[in-house]
């Protein structure tokens, strides 16, 4: 649940050499006290290193009240709103027939959310994989030379309403589609894009800007009516709480880890209540089980809950935790037993180590560039 994959060795350190030291002989019991003196124990505010270390052990402090309680955590936050969470899958592909392809493979398991990316040919395409390869490099490219490297806003913002009005025609109006733009366009291209997508009625558009773009929000708030997703890079409230108290949001993608865990996010999903902000946490492949179990938990108390991200848990992750919510008919479902519902096999675990780093694994996220070169901020 402390998940920061491009820095983990750092995220580790905090917990052992300074959390650790910090919070050993503390009453378990007090969560909250725990949080905020562990917000403050390096006087500088924390960024998403410490705020994945302070998650983990605020994330495991709540599963110890909730086991001790003996009761199932979204009963100690206050009980069910609803049986189960909507969740979305990822369909996606190098061509319109392959992202419809796996749609409707999607919706064959009973899922009612598609979130679709396609690849832009001779371009990286974000959450865009084929079953082939991908297209080789344009002509035009004179930096990098590998395709996945390469991103051009433009094919981009021209490709994506083709791809919504090749699934509306062959898929119908009875799926939720969604689409990341992942931060990459400029504020014009984002109206453009958000514009031209709207006889396609999305669920959301998410990331259209980038964090630092926060106050642009304003303007293409005022020009579309296409839903609008954004969080999944903020860490603190100075990013969020402008975005949902002004209403220039209609989805919180926040990730709970990058945050500091369940203690704010749950401040997060009462404040986004009062102002019609649905929340939809950022659950990506490398979020645990016990990730999505704590944002399962918020979500089956959390009267504005929107959407899930996730499709379920590969064999060998479910091995390692045993207990992994249940994914059935497009809805995650908790387990009905103390706690997050998750024992960790931690034998087993121990076969699969984190990777010691290049050439076996890179701890960056990867560098991406326009074709003459420029870095492109994800």
């Amino acid at each position: 649940c402390a998940t920061f994959t491009q820095r983990a060795l750092a995220v580790q350190s905090a917990l052992e050499d300074y959390l650790k030291p910090f919070l050993i002989g503390r009453n378990v019991d007090e969560i909250e006290d725990i949080w905020q003196s562990s917000y403050v124990s390096s006087y500088w505010r924390n960024g998403p290193v410490l705020f994945n270390a302070m998650s983990g052990v605020d994330i495991a402090l709540w599963d110890i009240k909730a086991k001790r309680a003996g009761m199932p955590l979204y009963q100690l936050l206050g009980g069910k709103v609803r049986h189960g969470a909507d969740c979305y899958f990822h369909a996606s592909g190098n061509s319109f027939s392959e992202v419809e392809e796996n749609a409707r493979r999607a919706m064959e398991q009973g899922f009612r959310h598609v979130r679709v990316q396609v690849a832009t040919p001779g371009y990286a395409g974000y959450g865009a994989r084929g079953n082939a390869p991908a297209e080789g490099a344009r002509s035009e490219v004179v930096g990098p030379t590998s395709p996945r490297d390469i991103w051009e806003p433009a094919p981009y913002v021209r490709m994506v309403p083709k791809l919504f009005e090749h699934l509306r025609t062959k898929l119908g109006d009875d799926v939720e589609l969604l689409h990341d733009v992942h931060e990459r366009v400029t504020l014009n291209q984002a109206i453009n894009l958000s514009k031209s997508l709207e006889p396609y009625r999305l669920f959301f558009l998410e990331d259209p800007l980038p964090p630092e773009d926060n106050d642009h929000f304003r303007l293409l708030r005022q020009q579309t009516s296409t839903p609008l997703a954004m969080g999944e890079l903020f860490n603190t409230q100075h990013e969020y709480v402008p975005l949902i108290k002004e209403r220039l949001i209609d989805f919180i993608r926040i990730h709970i880890s990058q945050i500091g865990g369940l203690s704010p996010a749950r401040k997060v999903a009462a404040l986004s209540e009062f102002f019609g902000v649905r929340t939809a946490w950022h659950g990506p492949g490398d979020a645990s089980p016990l990730a999505h179990a704590a944002q399962l938990a918020l979500e089956l108390v959390s009267y504005n809950f929107g959407v899930h991200e996730g499709s379920g848990f590969p064999e060998e992750t479910q091995e390692v935790f045993v207990g992994c919510p249940e994914v059935k008919n497009g809805y995650m479902l908790a387990q009905e037993k103390p706690g997050l519902g998750i024992e960790v096999d931690e034998k087993l675990a121990a076969k699969f180590p984190i990777p010691t780093g290049p050439p076996n694994f890179d701890y960056s996220w990867g560098t991406t560039r326009r074709r003459d070169g420029t870095v492109i901020r994800p």
